[in-house]
């Protein structure tokens, strides 16, 4: 039986990268593609620049989070 059993963080933290990889796909490949389409190049450049813009301030918090879990693994070991 302990074949089966699952490791429900290591599950957890899969399915979330997999939801952030295809967030960041939608919005790069549907929401910049239909910016291009209706608006041209310099809409869809304008476009990134504002995905860009406004996905970092997530993105740094979602890096510090990474590193307060790596240095409580790290505590937590010794």
């Amino acid at each position: 039986m302990d074949g089966y059993r699952r490791d429900l963080r290591k599950y957890a933290r899969q399915t979330n990268a997999q939801l952030f990889i295809g967030f960041f796909v939608l919005l790069l490949i549907v929401g910049i593609g239909l910016i291009y389409l209706f608006y041209g190049l310099a809409g869809a450049i304008s476009g990134i620049i504002c995905a860009i813009a406004a996905l970092s301030p997530l993105v740094l918090i979602w890096l510090a989070l990474i590193g307060i879990d790596w240095i409580v693994k790290r505590a937590n070991e010794e």
